[in-house]
């Protein structure tokens, strides 16, 4: 299974096993992450689930789609590598992935 790592705004690191097919948030919701509320279930319409992608690990996770982007521009902490965990499937290419919630989720 892929692990990926959350780290909180205060740098304190979850390292979690992700199943396949799984969408971040889930990964995140299951596991107890704190900062990804995802009120609405994963829909792609509350923006509740959002991450900073890695650097590193933005053009493998690739940009978001029209409608993620539409709902990034209603967040406040949104920057250039960020995404909502709901639109990110969890894949073997995924392994070692790295992201941050933003403090404004916490």
């Amino acid at each position: 299974m892929p692990t990926v790592t959350f780290t909180d705004h205060l740098g304190t690191e979850r390292c979690i096993e992700a199943k396949l097919g799984d969408s971040l948030m889930r990964t995140a919701k299951d596991n107890g992450v704190p900062g990804i509320d995802a009120d609405c279930g994963g829909c792609c319409a509350c923006a509740t689930c959002g991450v900073f992608v890695d650097p590193d690990w933005f053009a493998t996770v690739g940009p978001p789609g029209e409608m993620e982007a539409s709902m990034l521009e209603c967040c406040l902490a949104a920057g250039p590598h960020s995404r909502l965990a709901c639109q990110i499937e969890i894949t073997p290419a995924l392994d070692g992935l790295r992201v941050t919630t933003p403090q404004s989720q916490q």
